[in-house]
């Protein structure tokens, strides 16, 4: 930040009526409810399946540029957020707790491996290639560490303009995620190219393991960084975890947790998306032995996001304290609900096209949803909905496949 946060005093009342909706509906009894359903879930006990539905690039279609009230940037960013919540309370009506609760991230600069790709298109959320810049192993000497800065005077300063706004209503916390994945395998494609590791692992393994070796690395010292600099928070709460669920479980923070926020009292979870195309005898080989040692680090852990893991079950199951399995759109739900059973979260992701095409068809996700839940009747389940493009320009089929999950959901 180079200057000190503002907010007029117009936008000011706008986000003091809107941060007080969503304080208003994180009182309700059923948010109580949705959050035991949660804490029972994820420590494997039998419930229902739980519902999640985040449209993600979606909500360029729910909330859209007619319904914002603020002028200001800041005041903007804001607005989105909170207007979030309350369609997700109010409308969406899933098992997503609202919370009383608006966090602030920290003002921070973080750095990259030192190199960095090319796009060409990806233009309003297109698709889009790349030319990578590692394109010889002999220039793997023009790579670093990755590494963040914080500007804690900013932060505070964010963090006391939200206060001093509505923090009569909502409790302000100064929190970020910092990352999503430590699976190694984005960074790894965006420096070397897609269809180039393909052939590193039949031409080059030796030089693709001394990469992998020192992603590795630079991804341990970037988790070091973050826990001995005390910016780490705890994610066992109602924190996005995986790559689908929420993190609300009584088994973290560790037993010797003494308010120092460390990777063992939190959730990890690593994914493997760009290696889909390989032999599960070559994702042994180049992508787990080097997610091994940083998953390790984690109190409990997700794994898989949009690859199917019925192929390479066997591999993933030797990650510590594995707790939550994504089940994406194109695993086998059979093979999936048989590996998991009741000793892991089974994190369905139903197909997201069922809410971008032409029409909504209602028969189509009933019947799907209904025969995932049979599937995985003796499972811990979740369905979640996510990676949508597009919902048709219809806010109304998010909450109608939420309606109708929960109905198949009670049902099964």
């Amino acid at each position: 930040m180079t200057a000190e946060p503002q907010i007029s005093s117009r936008d000011r009342l706008i986000l003091r009526r809107l941060a007080g909706h969503v304080g208003e509906l994180a009182s309700r009894a059923i948010e109580d409810e949705k959050r035991d359903l949660w804490y029972r879930h994820n420590a494997l006990e039998p419930t229902r399946p739980l519902i999640f539905c985040d449209p993600e690039n979606g909500w360029n279609e729910i909330l859209t540029p007619d319904m914002f009230e603020c002028e200001g940037r800041l005041a903007r960013d804001w607005e989105w957020r909170l207007r979030q919540e309350i369609f997700w309370g109010q409308e969406m009506k899933d098992d997503r707790v609202i919370e009383p609760f608006f966090n602030i991230g920290y003002v921070a600069c973080e750095t990259d491996w030192g190199m960095h790709e090319t796009k060409r298109g990806g233009l309003d959320g297109g698709s889009y290639v790349w030319d990578a810049p590692l394109a010889s192993f002999e220039d793997m000497g023009r790579l670093c560490f990755p590494s963040v800065e914080v500007d804690l005077p900013a932060t505070d300063a964010l963090a006391d303009l939200a206060r001093s706004f509505f923090g009569d209503l909502l409790e302000v916390r100064v929190r970020t995620g910092w990352f999503w994945s430590v699976g190694l395998t984005y960074p790894l494609v965006n420096l070397r190219g897609l269809e180039q590791i393909l052939w590193d692992m039949i031409d080059q393994p030796d030089d693709l393991h001394r990469l992998m070796a020192f992603l590795r690395d630079g991804t341990l010292s970037y988790l070091d960084q973050l826990e001995t600099s005390g910016w780490l928070s705890l994610n066992n709460d109602g924190s996005y975890v995986g790559s689908g669920g929420f993190g609300w479980s009584r088994e973290l923070p560790r037993g010797d947790f003494d308010g120092h926020v460390r990777h063992c009292d939190r959730w990890g979870f690593a994914e493997s998306q760009e290696t889909v195309g390989i032999s599960p005898e070559m994702f042994a080989e180049f992508v787990m032995p080097y997610q091994l040692p940083l998953l390790e680090r984690f109190g409990l852990n997700c794994y898989g996001c949009c690859e199917p893991l019925h192929s390479r079950w066997h591999v993933v199951k030797q990650i510590p304290r594995l707790r939550r399995v994504s089940a994406s759109p194109w695993a086998d739900l059979r093979l999936m609900a048989d590996y998991l059973q009741d000793d892991y979260i089974f994190s369905w992701k139903p197909n997201p096209s069922h809410l971008a095409m032409p029409s909504f068809d209602e028969d189509l996700v009933r019947t799907t949803l209904r025969e995932g839940f049979r599937i995985g009747r003796d499972c811990r389940m979740e369905a979640i909905m996510k990676d949508c493009h597009t919902i048709g320009g219809d806010p109304r089929r998010a909450t109608e496949w939420v309606r109708i999950a929960k109905e198949e959901s009670e049902r099964a």
